[in-house]
């Protein structure tokens, strides 16, 4: 019964199962190299970001408030000056980006 097996799966290419994964398998590696990895590098440069964030950063958060730090209160809040009467208490991960300068990023009107 065996010898017989083994000669068909010689016969029909034993090996087919491989083959027809290989599209799935460049499929993953596509999304992987196009989607993943991009992510992976975005969320290293935001945290990075976040964590280089020190009193008098001017920064917006992820629900769009704009405020300067005042003070970092430990590794995972600080203090944010949104007014001159107003400061509130944030989370670090809250912090979407640090607002840049509007001179840097518009030229000089003459």
């Amino acid at each position: 019964m065996h010898s017989i097996g083994l000669m068909f799966a010689e016969a029909t290419g034993g090996g087919g199962g491989i083959i027809a994964f290989l599209p799935m398998l460049l499929i993953l590696a596509v999304a992987y190299l196009l989607i993943l990895r991009p992510q992976m590098r975005r969320q290293k440069e935001h945290q990075k970001m976040i964590e280089a964030m020190d009193k008098g950063d001017r920064i917006v958060t992820a629900g769009g408030i704009h405020g300067t730090i005042v003070k970092a209160l430990d590794e995972q809040t600080v203090l944010v000056k949104i007014s001159e009467e107003i400061k509130i208490v944030l989370d670090r991960s809250a912090i979407a980006r640090r607002e840049t300068d509007s001179t840097e990023t518009q030229p000089a009107k003459k």
